[in-house]
């Protein structure tokens, strides 16, 4: 199993580092090759961030990382599911994390299930819907809708439009690396939702190829993050 695999490969990781860290480095430097693929709003201080990470490896740890990721897509690619947060849990990792948890993926297909059906009269009237997580994790509710949408053989890809929030920049990564490996045209915010203050913003290539054939340019993220929710 890829999750299996990409645990073992993690472990190799953990005789000279912390594995919290290594952790927390994948998610950022996997979001982050992923990002400078399509936003270059953001490339160049991100680019700049991915440098100072990679310094702490040396080459042979450095060819782990695009392994792990590998195994994350022909995971991903078989089923749909938050398997970043399944392996934070493996790895025990929530002690180091704030005592933070992720929600099972069977509550969340179960929650999709729930409240599919209003979505779909959107679908119908709209071509669309919008769906916001103030709190998103890894992204679990969120690819618990891809699951619905899927078993429904609706295209989640072209039908399902995302804003997802998250104080934590380690779920915002968490979240930005599945939701833009699935294809789902997504916005993940890092900050307060409550106060609704963000610091940063990760849109995903669906959202941003959107935005380049309809638009012929993406928007401006900065200024104001709380138009983000309005354009989607």
């Amino acid at each position: 199993m890829s999750v299996d695999m990409m645990i073992k490969l993690f472990e190799k990781l953990r005789y000279r580092h912390d594995m919290f860290t290594v952790f927390a480095d994948f998610l950022e430097m996997s979001a982050i090759s992923i990002s400078n693929a399509v936003d270059l709003q953001h490339m160049k201080e991100r680019e700049a961030r991915y440098m100072d990470i990679v310094k702490k490896y040396d080459k042979k740890e450095i060819e782990i990382f695009p392994q792990i990721l590998g195994e994350l897509i022909n995971s991903l690619d078989k089923h749909p599911s938050d398997v970043l947060g399944d392996i934070f849990m493996k790895l025990e990792l929530s002690s180091s994390w704030h005592g933070q948890f992720f929600t099972p993926m069977s509550l969340a297909n179960m929650f999709a299930e729930l409240t599919i059906s209003g979505y779909e009269k959107q679908i119908k009237k709209n071509g669309y819907f919008t769906l916001n997580e103030p709190a998103c994790g890894g992204g679990a509710t969120i690819i618990g809708m891809v699951n619905a949408l899927e078993k429904r053989k609706l295209n989640y890809q072209a039908c399902m439009r995302v804003v997802a929030q998250d104080i934590d920049a380690k779920a915002v990564h968490m979240c930005y690396l599945q939701l833009s490996l699935l294809g789902v045209d997504a916005v993940i915010l890092q900050g307060d939702t409550l106060s609704y203050k963000f610091s940063d913003v990760w849109m995903t290539p669906n959202h941003i190829l959107k935005w380049a054939r309809s638009r012929k340019q993406v928007p401006d993220p900065k200024p104001q993050f709380e138009q983000l929710s309005l354009v989607l």
